[in-house]
């Protein structure tokens, strides 16, 4: 199990959550958060020394999936999400000890984005 954290542009999200849907992959958690990567624009004095900062709006979604949603909910991401221009944002993917769905009590990968069903 993996929890993708994906920060990408506001104006982007209805397209992000549009192919996330088409890959099947359910359940996330958005939250609007300001940050900056590689673009800066204004100058400050911080602690003596003269740096550029500039924050920038952006969505942070965190979504838990079992290992064979990783690579879907990645390519959906990448695909809808990019615009070629700086600022498009990163993807994490982090490891998941354990889950445990509230309303069931169900665990671990039965909790996450469900296991693909078996042919047949």
């Amino acid at each position: 199990m993996k929890l993708i954290v994906a920060i990408v542009r506001p104006e982007k999200l209805n397209d992000v959550l549009e192919a996330l849907f088409k890959a099947e992959v359910r359940g996330l958690t958005i939250s609007r958060v300001l940050g900056h990567g590689g673009g800066t624009e204004r100058v400050e004095t911080y602690r003596g020394t003269t740096v550029k900062m500039g924050l920038y709006e952006k969505v942070k979604l965190e979504i838990g999936v079992s290992d064979a949603f990783v690579e879907p909910t990645i390519r959906a991401i990448l695909e809808s999400a990019r615009t070629g221009e700086v600022g498009d944002g990163k993807i994490f993917v982090l490891p998941v000890e354990k889950v445990v769905r509230i309303r069931t009590g169900e665990e671990d990968e039965a909790a996450v984005t469900p296991v693909p069903s078996e042919p047949g």
